[in-house]
């Protein structure tokens, strides 16, 4: 697919993401971690972004972000993000050069399961990497806010998480249950195939609709549908 095909999309949830250059390690202090979170916070108010879900990890990041009325900001936003983390590493390091592994991955995502399941696989990234005993416990990532722990002023609260019930302590419970069960290969599938290719997170019927509203074809990468969550 061209580079210059990547759909972005005005009010609509994306799975983002983006590598360290050949894998190397981005974050390598709890500093390098805030850095890039403060960053994070002050540049999706700016742009009026929504942040639904993040997770830093050691060479890469996930988030899931909408850009509101203009899909332009996506783009902005990374690149603030990405410009700012290479110069303090670089700074602290006294090298130059990139940082990151060229653009950053994303992936528009239908509003209903597939967010609630985006988010999902998310906020389990450390866990299913072996990097810590509850997703909760790990302190760079959105999972402690949607289980109850205090939320960040700067994550917003997702359709799909406010569905989960009356309140938020309610949602917190029904998401507990929601992350207690693991992610199947095909569920990965269905999350990872797309954000890796630059194309839709969702059903046949989402796919047409965008096309349609595109003008043109695109091809559904994904498999299936994620597993309902019963509430």
């Amino acid at each position: 697919m061209p580079r210059s095909a990547r759909i972005a999309l005005p009010n609509y949830p994306h799975h983002i993401i983006q590598r360290g250059h050949n894998r190397q390690t981005v974050f390598a202090e709890s500093d390098d971690y805030r850095y890039y979170l403060d960053n994070l916070a002050e540049w999706k108010t700016f742009y009026n972004c929504k942040l639904y879900a993040f997770c830093l990890m050691t060479n890469h990041i996930h988030l899931v972000v909408d850009p509101g009325d203009n899909a332009e900001r996506l783009g902005q936003l990374m690149k603030r993000l990405a410009g700012r983390q290479t110069r303090y590493v670089n700074r602290l390091e006294g090298r130059s050069g990139t940082l990151w592994e060229g653009r950053y991955k994303s992936s528009p995502i239908e509003d209903d399961s597939y967010l609630l399941a985006c988010c999902r696989y998310v906020d389990l990234n450390p866990a299913e990497a072996g990097m810590c005993a509850t997703p909760e416990s790990y302190p760079w990532s959105s999972a402690a806010a949607h289980l109850g722990g205090s939320f960040l002023g700067w994550l917003d609260r997702d359709p799909a998480w406010l569905g989960l019930g009356r309140s938020d302590e309610e949602r917190a419970h029904a998401y507990r249950e929601v992350l207690a069960k693991p992610i199947s290969e095909d569920e990965r599938e269905t999350i990872m195939r797309p954000v890796q290719r630059g194309q839709l997170t969702g059903s046949s019927a989402f796919v047409d609709t965008i096309a349609a509203r595109l003008g043109r074809r695109i091809e559904l990468r994904g498999q299936g549908r994620p597993r309902k969550v019963e509430q």
